[in-house]
């Protein structure tokens, strides 16, 4: 197995465990609420996902702001200034999040000790890396199939370690987490053949590692929320198993990059709207193809009979419109949605929780989310 510092190319054969630290806890049925470092007097409540955005940026809470200057402590640049080997190269804002709880002597506990095991995934177009994560407990447990952000261009499945860690503690569920070939070497719609592979291979083998195929969800952040939700997509189109849930954090869901939260948050950090310039400049053949009906969730008419949904968006995220918009769009077609808009956080804020306590607050009530529904 080799690695580099945001990609991992692995054998078919099953690697070494590897147990980064991590963030996040068990799970919680309570919404995000104000914090000791977001007092309730100048904290706004959390929004329903249908209300209009504010038309100006607003100011991260402290918390998140200790996470941002990490970040520039570390020399991160916009990534619409670097190349694609740099892009990827550089600190991201999981390193930021670990840095500040290094800083502050935060333990890992006790999602380091979720144990992990690294496989690779068999496709038509190769093999995908992957990590399982698995609480303790006797199975067959429930799954998760997770597939991370990074804009389909950068980042991997160690860049994103905290979330999976945290979901299988708080759901008590097997997380598999998925990479995927990435842009520009493969453009789209490359990374969601990819996913959807990889949904059919977990559906058809999770038994041999103790996981319950009858109980699958799918997750994921931003780019990785638009896969999960094609994936329930595809299984509705192909009449095939159905995920008994979709978590869809700050999800990719429409090319309108003239929404009022990418006016109010057009220079936001870590994500502002030239950063989504460059994504699709690297992920598309041509701008015109973010027409299509993957990327342009909110733009379709054929979301009925999809299953539960739990939609997170952050207050401080160009995304934050198009994600509130699809969650309107899923309650319309008739399907349970939780709808959580999370105030004075930015993009990638789920992954922070053990030293942003409003992600804490998004994964607790993701988690609750995810246990209910494997329940049912």
């Amino acid at each position: 197995m080799t690695i580099f510092k945001h990609r991992i190319v692995l054998s078919a054969t099953l690697a070494a465990a590897l147990v980064p630290i991590s963030a996040g806890l068990a799970a919680a049925q309570t919404a995000p609420q104000p914090t000791a470092s977001q007092p309730a007097e100048d904290a706004p409540a959390a929004q329903p996902a249908n209300e209009a955005p504010a038309s100006t940026a607003a100011k991260p809470n402290e918390q998140m702001q200790a996470v941002l200057e990490a970040l520039k402590s570390l020399d991160a640049k916009p990534i619409h200034t670097l190349d694609v080997p740099a892009a990827r190269f550089q600190a991201s804002p999981a390193d930021a999040a670990r840095t500040v709880q290094r800083d502050r002597k935060i333990s890992a506990e006790p999602e380091a000790k979720v144990m992990t095991r690294d496989i690779a995934i068999p496709t038509a177009a190769g093999a995908l890396p992957a990590r399982v994560y698995m609480p303790a407990g006797e199975g067959p447990l429930p799954v998760i199939v997770y597939f991370h952000g990074g804009g389909w261009v950068i980042a991997d499945i160690n860049t994103y370690d905290a979330t999976p860690r945290a979901l299988a503690l708080g759901a008590k569920a097997m997380v598999v987490s998925v990479d995927y070939r990435h842009a520009p070497e493969h453009k789209f719609p490359a990374a969601h053949d990819d996913a959807w592979a990889a949904y059919r291979w977990t559906v058809e083998n999770i038994h041999t590692l103790n996981g319950d195929a009858k109980r699958i969800a799918v997750a994921g952040e931003s780019a990785g929320a638009n896969l999960a939700a094609n994936v329930a997509l595809e299984a509705k189109a192909n009449k095939t198993a159905m995920p008994v849930h979709q978590l869809l954090v700050y999800p990719i869901a429409g090319n309108d990059m003239n929404t009022p939260s990418y006016q109010a948050n057009a220079d936001a950090v870590p994500l502002g709207k030239a950063d989504m310039e460059w994504f699709v400049k690297n992920v598309f053949a041509s701008k015109e193809e973010s027409a299509d009906k993957r990327i342009n969730l909110v733009g379709r008419d054929d979301l009925g009979g999809l299953p539960p949904a739990t939609v997170i968006t952050a207050e401080i995220d160009p995304l934050r419109s198009e994600g509130q918009a699809y969650a309107q769009k899923l309650k319309a077609a008739g399907v349970t949605v939780d709808a959580i808009n999370v105030p004075r956080v930015t993009h990638e804020f789920f992954g922070m929780a053990k030293v942003v306590d409003a992600a804490k607050d998004a994964v607790d009530r993701a988690a609750a989310d995810l246990a209910e529904s494997f329940t049912k």
